[in-house]
């Protein structure tokens, strides 16, 4: 993959980088404890009211408070210094999720602690998201990104495999704390890898966060270029589907939870494979023309589901739907690009924030839908079927649309 001036960048290249090995450092052991995390919080729920729905509920508030902390305080990430912000973000993090892991906890008092944990999310994700185009230019941003979403996918991937066994081993009280202690880990590494900048935003003092809010959503809306790619990357509100479903399309086929697992594991693994492709082989200009295909392609083997074929060529059709996928990684380093530096944490905390949204409106759908048809195959074939006719239109618009992101 070449850059303009006609250099390669590799793996090793950004990694050479000191700041950028720091960020990813802070977020291959982060990845980690928070996929253990979030079986360890399943399991102690489970254990307190042998109920199948407060789990459910629990893992859902890990993705709504992002509605809220995306729009809200992802502007933060331009207020201040973005290393400061990510620094505060863990170490807010490390002592709400040690309180998690304090020994009979009330679960109101768990629900509302793990409400503010991830609200401590959307800053540190929004800087993160702005801080890497700062040290990372050209084609090693797209490669640097593609490392961090390889890196985040392949913690889910050893979340999946390996959490069950190590909390059924150590117990989630054990699993909480240890993800106390990868926060910490994170906020020290990045307090001495990443050089400290002033804030991004030399307006902070005189603009109110609903005026910024509204700021960032303008720059959005005024250029149809990122107005396609949010498009485009909210589309995974179809692909997530299967996902909820798991479990029950498993038992569908004959499985169990062996059966969910690899169905769980299948997708990440796919996302990986692509970004990998994608982020190492593939030229920026035939990469930005490839984001409507993929986008569609991302949706289209979910089809097959209506065939309810058996483990193999379901995985197959996972793995094909996951590296399609990895068009995400294109479209939001083109979006953060393409937003001016002082508003890149307002506008990623916004687009996050929908993103977010739309997957919980698709596990919802999911639920909704399969109540009424009765097979989850059945099920993710229509919703499928629903993104398909959604997702050509907007690949359509990009093809009109990504020449003038080169020019």
């Amino acid at each position: 993959m070449g850059d303009r001036d006609g250099s390669t960048a590799r793996f090793r290249d950004i990694l050479a980088v000191r700041e950028f090995r720091a960020i990813w450092l802070a977020e291959l052991q982060s990845v980690l404890g928070d996929q253990l995390a979030r079986v360890a919080l399943s399991v102690l729920v489970f254990q307190r009211t042998e109920s199948a729905a407060w789990p459910a509920l629990t893992y859902a508030l890990t993705y709504l408070p992002d509605l809220i902390g995306g729009p809200l305080l992802g502007g933060l990430a331009d207020r201040f210094p973005r290393r400061a912000v990510m620094v505060t973000a863990d170490l807010l993090r490390a002592l709400l999720v040690a309180v998690l892991a304090i020994p009979g906890l009330p679960l109101p008092v768990l629900a509302v602690v793990l409400v503010v944990v991830q609200l401590a999310n959307a800053p540190f994700s929004s800087a993160q998201a702005a801080v890497v185009p700062v040290l990372l230019d050209g084609s090693r941003y797209v490669l640097g990104q593609s490392l961090l979403k390889m890196t985040n996918q392949i913690g889910q991937l050893a979340g999946f495999a390996l959490g069950g066994a190590v909390i059924a081993l150590i117990g989630p009280g054990l699993g909480l704390a240890a993800d106390a202690v990868t926060f910490g880990v994170s906020a020290v590494v990045l307090a001495l890898g990443v050089r400290s900048r002033p804030a991004a935003d030399v307006r902070a003092d005189r603009v109110s966060t609903l005026r910024r809010l509204a700021a960032g959503a303008g720059t959005i809306w005024r250029d149809p270029r990122l107005r396609v790619l949010v498009g485009l990357a909210w589309l995974a509100g179809f692909v997530i589907v299967p996902e909820g479903l798991a479990v029950p399309y498993a038992a569908e086929i004959g499985g169990g939870a062996a059966t969910a697992g690899l169905l769980l594991a299948a997708h990440p693994a796919g996302i990986v494979l692509g970004v990998f492709a994608l982020g190492r082989w593939v030229p920026d200009a035939v990469r930005l023309r490839l984001v409507g295909p993929l986008a569609a392609g991302a949706v289209v083997p979910l089809l097959g589901y209506a065939f309810k074929p058996g483990l193999g060529v379901t995985v197959v059709l996972l793995l094909v739907s996951g590296a399609c996928a990895a068009y995400q990684v294109t479209a939001s380093t083109t979006f953060m690009r393409l937003v001016p530096d002082a508003e890149r944490g307002q506008a990623f905390g916004l687009a996050g924030s929908g993103l977010i949204a739309v997957q919980g409106i698709g596990l919802i759908a999911g639920g909704v839908v399969v109540a009424r048809l009765g097979s989850p195959s059945v099920t993710i074939a229509v919703i499928a079927a629903a993104g398909v006719v959604t997702a050509v239109p907007i690949a359509l618009v990009w093809r009109r649309t990504y020449r003038s992101v080169t020019s």
